[in-house]
């Protein structure tokens, strides 16, 4: 069988642009679907493969979009967190489409300096970051240093980059809404409210229980790290020596929320008639838990493209804007009380 030494190779064969057939091989939907299978049916057949390592030298790019999940510091979260499986399953689909390969990291591998870690050395075109931490300083520096990237998470007043996320507060709000209209009134809290997602979120706990005429009790509130092991610490706190009459907890994330259902279940508790629960984030496991998780559905599929899209954009020069993504109430078992 012949060999196409050469993207003009192929694109000679074909009567088309060099331009065309790079854009094709690389799976750019720039380039109409028939003819990207046209041209990559005909590169198969003459056993061409594409030179990386020459691409890049000769287009200065890496073909790398780098992905770091800002971890706080002391937390036990990892990467085999439910939700962030999801979003990172997203965000390496849709930069497939892209011709981008992935290179995901986290900040306890980064150096401080993310433009020299990442930019100066060539180790990827472009960065998405999910998470923002505890309002983490390396992210207003790239900022500052005009450097392509986007974020996964709270939309801020005095930020300069570009943030997809959810409606954070609104998710909290409908929450703690729906656990009132279950009759519930001593609404326990389990996050942390340093990130500033978890901040909105307890805004939006606060908010409902204001317009309820609940007033906000600090004893409700249990700081809770983003796993199950934590949400079941927390749940024994809440037992232990919260205060008695407490009838429900909203928590920030479905992890959180299961590791409370494994303790409020050890202690013989009858949920939701005892205490009524209601998570954040709509995993895949929280439908299949027992009961059923009540939860805040986020659009994550959808956030991982838009993250990927909007930094296409960023690399291509065009101007980026953020976006706040609608949430859902999705009502299970948790929180269904009997009246």
């Amino acid at each position: 069988m012949t060999r196409a030494k050469s993207i003009a190779d192929i694109a000679k064969l074909l009567g088309v642009s060099e331009s065309t057939v790079s854009r094709a091989l690389n799976d750019n939907p720039l380039i109409a679907e028939k003819t990207r299978r046209r041209i990559q049916d005909v590169a198969r057949e003459h056993n061409f493969k594409i030179n990386a390592k020459a691409r890049a030298l000769r287009t200065q790019k890496t073909m790398v979009i780098a992905v770091v999940v800002l971890f706080k510091e002391r937390t036990e979260q990892g990467i085999s967190d439910p939700w962030l499986l999801d979003m990172l399953g997203a965000i390496a689909d849709e930069l497939t489409r892209h011709g981008y390969d992935m290179l995901l990291s986290n900040t306890r591998t980064a150096s401080d300096d993310w433009r020299d870690y990442y930019f100066d050395s060539k180790r990827a075109d472009g960065l998405i970051v999910i998470g923002q931490g505890e309002h983490d300083a390396r992210i207003d520096r790239l900022a500052q240093q005009d450097c392509p990237f986007v974020v996964w998470g709270a939309a801020l007043p005095d930020s300069h980059y570009c943030t997809v996320g959810s409606d954070n507060k609104m998710g909290a709000y409908l929450a703690v809404n729906h656990l009132l209209n279950q009759g519930c009134k001593r609404i326990a809290f389990f996050g942390d409210t340093s990130h500033s997602e978890m901040e909105q979120r307890w805004q939006g706990y606060c908010l409902a229980l204001q317009q309820a005429d609940i007033e906000i009790d600090e004893k409700l509130s249990f700081e809770t790290d983003f796993t199950s092991e934590s949400g079941y610490r927390s749940a024994s706190q809440l037992l232990e020596n919260g205060p008695a009459d407490v009838d429900s907890i909203f928590a920030v994330s479905d992890v959180i929320a299961l590791g409370a259902l494994k303790k409020l279940m050890d202690a013989g508790k009858q949920i939701p008639d005892d205490l009524a629960l209601v998570g954040f984030d709509d995993v895949a496991l929280s439908m299949f838990c027992h009961p059923s998780l009540t939860t805040i559905r986020q659009q994550t599929l959808e956030g991982g493209k838009l993250l990927v899209n909007k930094l296409m954009d960023k690399l291509a020069g065009k101007t980026v804007r953020s976006q706040v993504l609608d949430v859902q109430l999705v009502v299970r078992e948790s929180s269904r009380k009997s009246h």
